[in-house]
């Protein structure tokens, strides 16, 4: 590993919109380069967790070392990235792009560029990378690779008069592809004389190794038995393995400047490794760390409780493992008085937040209650104080507000012009601001401001429901404005029920509480006695619905006689039902709880 010169490695990102065909291009990158046998090639090779396989997307970015000997006779090592489509991801690509040179730009030949392909561009541009457009899926009937090309070149801005013109599934023109990485990419720099200065790309928990961390070296070389330091913990550790994966893991004596792989050294905490920190040698250390990545920040927050409280010690145990797999996921601990204790958890969006649940559930086997996802506001006190809040239940008393703000999101969307004036009329249902709308062929790319807050129940699945599927949608942060909000507490039977609490804003307040109390009177199971539920702001009810109660005959025993008799028997019933309504306890079952928190607001 140590003998390839510098200028023969090519490090590259594969980046496109979701469903474009990255990972298959991945699998047969790995196949012509001779990676694995035929035997171990499976569909999707890349995508290693279960969840990934069986919804067909890419979660965490995975990494590939190839061999590929050119057509001018020349040995390269190829360092292929794969990287997530979907926006929840977009962390994942930038950390992702950090590490490499050049890119490829796959775009599917029938569908042209969609909104996260544009999105994923300017991630790669902004890392001054070098890209190579690839049309995929040349071999469909709709294909139409004249007409594609001409749209990167209006959208984007790139020549792609020398775009690759392949079938990643059928394995047209794969060798195309790794001659244009070979040609048009260009070689990593990097002393291997100066001190070590290694990137921290990635980290995950292998239950065999400990912490496994992805590295790309950009001076030095990384040894078997060197001393690290962690530049920002100050952390010394052992090195105890060094290798490359092919994808299977293989294990190296060293790694130079320009490459990537993996190193073990018997760390067993998530805190030692932080995702863009460097690594340097502990004896000859560097002065100067490399540039790391923003922190990412969380846009949506929400509780997390385990169903059977002696889990809570499983439940912080799985987290903290989890956050060493996904370094943009946060959580702190948080009590309820209706749930207990639990944690307050942040997620880059709502698919994040399913897939981080599903592999809660799947891999560490707990059953939780998760309550219903918020963003991030700021409370601007009376007093001059600025606080964040988190969780809708911990809002403080109206008196003491001055103004609340919220955040607020840029969207482009790119639809075709038949379904524009349904995708223009959900966005102003959700009080977005139009700030450009321009034509491409005959696709709209409509730019909208957005509150956070309507976007994130269900604003995707409406906008493929109203668009039948052909829009597409993508999001960066665009700061917090001022906005008329108020804080909707649901209660059952006089009790507040903290976990169903939300925050809307005041035009909306009393369609989204009436829908709430609406579907829990489905959902909560009749008891002997009415119950109540109702949504209320402050002290004002703006919605009620109630559950009538279940009707014992108490008068099926008495055959004729008086009718006083059957009087006393109802008037018992009437005084048991009064004195339980006054003290009975409604128990929300919890499949009520997740079907009233999945609501179509």
């Amino acid at each position: 590993m140590t003998d390839t010169p510098i200028d023969r490695i090519r490090n590259f990102a594969i980046i496109a919109h979701i469903d474009h065909g990255k990972s298959t291009l991945a699998d047969r990158l790995i196949q012509v380069t001779g990676g694995l046998s035929e035997r171990e090639m499976t569909n999707q090779v890349l995508d290693s967790m279960e969840l990934e396989r069986e919804r067909g997307i890419t979660i965490k970015a995975q990494t590939v070392r190839l061999a590929w000997k050119a057509r001018d006779g020349k040995d390269y090592v190829l360092n292929l990235m794969d990287t997530p489509g979907h926006v929840d991801f977009a962390y994942e690509v930038s950390r992702s792009l950090a590490a490499c040179e050049g890119s490829l730009l796959v775009v599917d030949a029938s569908q042209g560029v969609e909104a996260q392909t544009l999105a994923n561009v300017y991630q790669a541009i902004e890392a001054n990378h070098e890209i190579v457009p690839v049309l995929n899926k040349i071999d469909l009937p709709a294909a139409e690779p004249a007409r594609v090309r001409q749209q990167i070149e209006d959208v984007i801005g790139l020549d792609a008069s020398d775009a690759v013109e392949i079938s990643a599934k059928t394995g047209i023109n794969i060798e195309g592809v790794l001659e244009a990485l070979v040609t048009r990419l260009p070689p990593p720099k990097g002393d291997a004389q100066a001190p070590l200065r290694a990137l921290l790309v990635d980290s995950w928990y292998d239950p065999y190794l400990g912490v496994v961390i992805l590295v790309r070296v950009k001076d030095g070389r990384l040894k078997r038995g060197m001393r690290l330091r962690m530049m920002s913990t100050g952390g010394v550790h052992m090195l105890e393995q060094v290798g490359v994966f092919t994808p299977k893991l293989v294990a190296v004596d060293d790694l130079g400047p320009g490459e990537m792989g993996y190193i073990t050294a018997a760390i067993k905490t998530v805190a030692d490794c932080s995702v863009g920190d460097t690594i340097t040698d502990d004896r000859r250390p560097a002065t100067e760390p490399l540039p790391g990545f923003k922190p990412s920040v969380p846009v949506v927050w929400c509780g997390l409780y385990p169903t059977d409280a002696d889990d809570f010690e499983k439940l912080r145990e799985s987290l903290g493992k989890l956050r060493l797999n996904d370094a943009s996921f946060h959580y702190e601990a948080e009590t309820s008085a209706a749930l207990g204790f639990g944690f307050r958890c942040g997620f880059l969006g709502l698919l994040h937040l399913e897939i981080i649940q599903e592999r809660l559930s799947r891999e560490f086997d707990l059953d939780l209650i998760a309550t219903a996802p918020s963003v991030v506001y700021r409370i601007h006190s009376t007093r001059g104080d600025v606080a964040e809040l988190h969780n809708p239940a911990d809002m403080p008393d109206p008196s003491q507000i001055d103004h609340i703000e919220e955040p607020w999101i840029r969207a482009t969307i790119l639809v075709p012009d038949e379904h524009l004036g349904a995708v223009l009329t959900l966005c102003n249902e959700r009080r977005g601001q139009q700030a450009d709308l321009t034509y491409v062929g005959n696709r709209a790319m409509a730019v909208y401001r957005l509150p956070l807050n309507e976007v994130v129940f269900d604003f995707y699945d409406r906008l493929k429901s109203v668009s039948r599927g052909y829009a597409s949608f993508d999001y960066q942060m665009d700061g917090y404005a001022e906005s008329d909000l108020v804080r909707i507490s649901i209660m059952v039977n006089g009790d507040p029920v903290d976990a169903l609490a939300f925050i809307a804003h005041r035009s909306q307040a009393e369609k989204r509480g009436r829908a709430i109390c609406e579907r829990l009177k489905e959902l909560i199971p009749k008891q002997l006695f009415k119950i109540a539920i109702q949504a209320a702001i402050g002290g004002r009810v703006i919605a009620r619905e109630t559950i009538g109660a279940l009707a014992k005959d108490v008068t099926a025993k008495c055959y004729g006689g008086d009718i006083t008799r059957k009087r006393k028997l109802l008037e018992k019933q009437k005084e048991g039902k009064k004195r339980m309504r006054q003290f009975g306890k409604v128990e929300i079952p919890q499949s009520a709880f997740l079907a009233a928190l999945k609501m179509d607001a």
